[in-house]
This record gives C-alpha cells, structure tokens and sequence, in this order.
C-alpha cells in the first residue's frame, strides 16, 4: 500500500468516523449535564441508575446493566459509591452474590432535588443539538431497544 492510499484512509477514517463523533458529543453533553448536577454532588450517570432503580423498585444489577447499556464492572463501582452516601440499600436476596438494590428515601429526596437541573441541562442540551437531532437520537433507540428485543 502506498503512502497516499493510507494517507487517505486516515483522513477518512478522521474525517467520517461516527464512533469517534459520538464519543466526543458524549462527553460534551455529558458535561452539561454534570454541571448542572454538580451543586448536589451528583453526575448524570448516578442519576440513571437512581433512575432505573427508583423505576424497578428492586433493581437487579443485570437488569440496569441491560438497561443503561452499561458494564457490571461500571455499575458495580456507582452503585458502592451510592450505597456509601446513603442513596442506595441493597436488598437482601437468597443469592448473596446479585446484590440486588434499591433507591433509599434520601435518594429519593436527591432525585426531587436533582429533578429542577436536569430539566435546565436537557433543555440546554435541546438547545445545542437542535429538537430535529433529539428526536432522531430517540428513534434510534428505540430501533436499538427493538432490535435486542427481537434477538
């Protein structure tokens, strides 16, 4: 292969890559929305996990792991954090190693508080990327949550 042809991978590669594009608008949208949470002590990530376990009642670990997409290994380490701020109990389960958990009454009372700046970062976030953008990002979750439902 010549110099040229991989010169022009390269700047295709930059120049197209979706990954790359999406990983950066992660963490920049990330970032609004943790700072707006910042006053609380809490990220954006947490606030999911409260999220899902305040939706499931009792939130079994694989299941938020299948919900938000997420590595045991990644929930495992918020949801220690969470337990030590008083936000999360586990459940006490016949398996010890599930650990099941579930959202503690001041983590419900974090997630009403929480509620008012995550309202102000999606609107900013609404904002930046513009409601068209927002609404294809929603269909093609649900594409997503329909393809694993089908497999």
């Amino acid at each position: 292969m010549g110099a040229g042809h991989v010169q022009a991978m390269i700047d295709t590669v930059a120049a197209e890559c979706v990954a790359v594009r999406l990983r950066m608008l992660n963490r920049v949208i990330t970032n609004i929305y943790d700072g707006s949470l910042r006053p609380l002590d809490l990220k954006v990530s947490q606030m999911n996990i409260l999220v899902a376990a305040a939706r499931m009642g009792t939130a079994r670990p694989l299941a938020v792991c299948e919900h938000l997409h997420l590595d045991v290994s990644t929930l495992s380490r918020n949801v220690e954090r969470m337990k030590a701020r008083g936000w999360l109990e586990v459940v006490p389960d016949e398996d010890g190693r599930l650990q099941p958990f579930r959202l503690t009454p001041q983590g419900r009372k974090l997630l009403e508080a929480a509620f008012p700046a995550w309202r102000e970062a999606q609107r900013q976030v609404r904002k930046v990327l513009g409601s068209g953008f927002v609404e294809q990002l929603n269909q093609a979750m649900k594409r997503i949550r329909e393809g694993a439902a089908a497999h």
